[in-house]
């Protein structure tokens, strides 16, 4: 069945860009024309931007053009009017397209209803939330029916958690033996400009550690299979630890990454039967000084993320709040080109032939994903490419459609190889052998 329950005669549009006119929207765009314009996408693909100002989209477009160096992208590109307050208009969207690449959020005020007329007009939909309930309440509430309507929605397509969770995935397909666990730590780095995030996600961390326990209650509500535990059992470290790898202190990584790679480790395990790896997630952040200005500022954002001024203050100054490294105007062109990550993975399995269930793990292996500024640069990258391998490597999704994690929608498909051409590069460190 093709993608998009429809197929492709009478939508005019391949992909549809949502919120094209935001602040990430408007890196997305540019990077859905630098892939129509390099052929990624077979024939000329036909898409669209899609938001609530003709004129900001018209903005956005002249834009990525001339950051393409065109004179204009031509009228294959479409012009959409459409509120996420105004469901007919919602509907309208998905009923064009294949695809929508959704990016208006905090999605959990805004990502429902883009997704209920996804799956009620038979289009497929990928986001770049890094907020677990959304994307887990998504799968509560439309996996079914977007099985039946055979639609893909796939969340979290963006910096979080495509690298978590396609570098487990890359460890695991280059261990020879069986991979059980693994750690990955986050280094960002930036130039002389600093680095800096956009209001938004500071938003979307607000209103994540304020439902903490909501999400509890939502896990227990779908009710999700155990994982078994496979191989010797990975230890926890704690809040803050001296990392003697990289020689800095590091804590753990507090984005979507673990829960998601959780959810595909799930998926792997019950519909494919493979073998699933335990994972932690960590973060480097620096010297010991460094390590407990964060803690200040962290423990001040989980004291006031508690009570609603609380909120209203951390979301009125996320300068103030973040020390500098939030703001409502985002970073600088200078700041994102002197910023990029790296993410290295540390596995450790059993040699071919070894049983997992008994003895110690006898072989490790170093991964490592690099590339460009995460937020506005890798992101958009990881979401088209995304959208490129659910268009072009139909044939090589889940057998159905439904809400699927990053890992368990394209674990077969070429994602890995089409993200190493564009920058956002995955390879082997070392295999010490047995």
């Amino acid at each position: 069945m093709a993608a998009g329950g429809g197929g492709g005669a009478e939508r005019p549009y391949e992909l549809v860009v949502f919120g094209a006119s935001g602040f990430t929207g408007q890196f997305v765009v540019e990077e859905v024309a630098r892939a129509a314009a390099g052929g990624e996408l077979r024939g000329a693909p036909r898409w669209a931007v899609a938001g609530r100002s003709r004129e900001k989209l018209r903005a956005v477009l002249e834009r990525a053009a001339e950051r393409l160096g065109k004179a204009a992208l031509g009228t294959e590109v479409g012009v959409l009017l459409c509120d996420v307050g105004d469901a007919a208009s919602l509907a309208a969207m998905a009923r064009q397209t294949r695809l929508v690449l959704n990016c208006v959020g905090p999605y959990r005020f805004f990502g429902e209803p883009v997704v209920a007329a996804c799956v009620e007009n038979g289009a497929n939909c990928i986001d770049i939330s890094g907020e677990p309930q959304f994307l887990e309440e998504m799968y509560l509430k439309y996996n079914e029916k977007a099985a039946e309507k055979g639609v893909y929605i796939i969340g979290s397509c963006g910096f979080d958690t495509i690298p978590a969770d396609m570098g487990v995935l890359y460890t695991r397909d280059k261990l020879k033996g069986t991979l059980t666990a693994v750690e990955s730590f986050l280094t960002v780095k930036s130039g002389p400009e600093g680095s800096c995030v956009h209001d938004g996600t500071w938003k979307s961390a607000v209103y994540g550690l304020a439902d903490q326990d909501n999400l509890r209650k939502l896990r227990k509500k779908i009710g999700y299979a155990p994982v078994p535990v496979v191989g010797a059992k990975l230890k926890k470290r704690g809040f803050l630890f001296y990392n003697r790898e990289f020689k800095e202190y590091s804590i753990p990584f507090m984005g979507a990454d673990v829960s998601v790679v959780k959810r595909s480790q799930r998926y792997l395990y019950t519909e494919l039967q493979e073998t699933p790896v335990q994972y932690s997630a960590y973060v480097n952040i620096g010297s010991l000084g460094s390590a407990i200005k964060l803690m200040f500022a962290g423990f001040l954002f989980l004291l006031l993320v508690k009570f609603s001024f609380g909120r209203k203050l951390l979301t009125k100054y996320p300068e103030f709040f973040s020390a500098g490294r939030f703001s409502k105007k985002g970073p600088t062109q200078k700041q994102m080109d002197g910023t990029s990550f790296t993410m290295t993975f540390f596995g450790e399995g059993y040699s071919e032939g070894q049983d997992p269930q008994n003895g110690k793990p006898n072989v490790k292996i170093c991964t490592e994903v690099k590339g460009p500024e995460p937020g506005y640069v890798a992101t958009p990258i990881a979401m088209v490419q995304a959208a490129v391998a659910l268009l072009e490597d139909a044939a090589c999704l889940p057998k159905q459609g439904g809400v699927y994690s990053p890992g368990a929608a394209f674990s077969k498909t070429k994602l890995i190889d089409r993200l190493n051409k564009c920058g956002v590069e995955f390879s082997v460190i070392s295999k010490p052998e047995v």
